[in-house]
């Protein structure tokens, strides 16, 4: 049976995914073998879909992305008329930022960083009125800070409350039980900036 030839395009798409596949997978603390065990595939193969050498369906990318913690649309960006090749890496456009949605928190996050692959990663979180972030323990090391934009915040580093205000910012350890939530009616913005990348 014949088969059309990928075009240049679907092979650079596929590599860009490969790649966000990697560093999503090594940012969580995942081993290939761990993640093909979850998704009930090969190594072989999920080392190929990190390349982008292997067809990647959409049932396998909806896997690997749960077992990664974010949805599926955080691969389907869209493009930007205009952004050059150059900028890859580099900047980050504002209709080319990574999305998370978590249903039914209020709560949505953009990816601010061209990879994850440095030292740190700086997220735009928006907070509806009343949404919060469950708890949350780490058992790794490194530190995560913010910013907050607008609006206000609770942030509740282990188990002590803390009221922040537009223009006022903070950090903490990786490894404290924390939590943050938006107290008011109004929707809260948060720069956050997290080392080392944890998405």
């Amino acid at each position: 049976m014949n088969t059309l030839p990928k075009s240049m395009d679907d092979d650079a798409n596929a590599r860009k995914i490969g790649a966000e596949i990697r560093d999503l997978r090594k940012a969580r603390g995942l081993t290939l073998e761990e993640l093909a065990s979850r998704i009930g595939r090969s190594v072989g193969y999920v080392s190929q879909v990190e390349r982008g050498l292997s067809p990647l369906t959409i049932p396998n990318l909806k896997s690997i992305a749960e077992e990664l913690g974010i949805g599926i649309n955080w691969f389907f960006r869209g493009e930007a008329a205009g952004q050059s090749s150059d900028e890859e890496g580099l900047i980050v456009r504002r209709e080319n930022r990574g999305r998370l949605d978590f249903p039914g928190t209020g709560v949505t996050e953009e990816l601010l960083s061209p990879s994850l692959n440095g030292m740190f990663e700086m997220i735009l979180g928006r907070f509806q009125p009343g949404a919060e972030t469950g708890d949350a323990k780490y058992a790794q090391t490194g530190e995560e800070g913010g910013y907050v934009i607008s609006g206000e915040l609770e942030l509740i580093v282990d188990g002590k409350a803390h009221r922040l205000r537009a223009g006022d910012s903070f950090t903490f350890p990786l490894s404290a039980p924390h939590k943050s939530r938006n107290p008011t009616d109004q929707e809260t913005v948060v720069l956050w900036v997290v080392a080392p990348p944890t998405y």
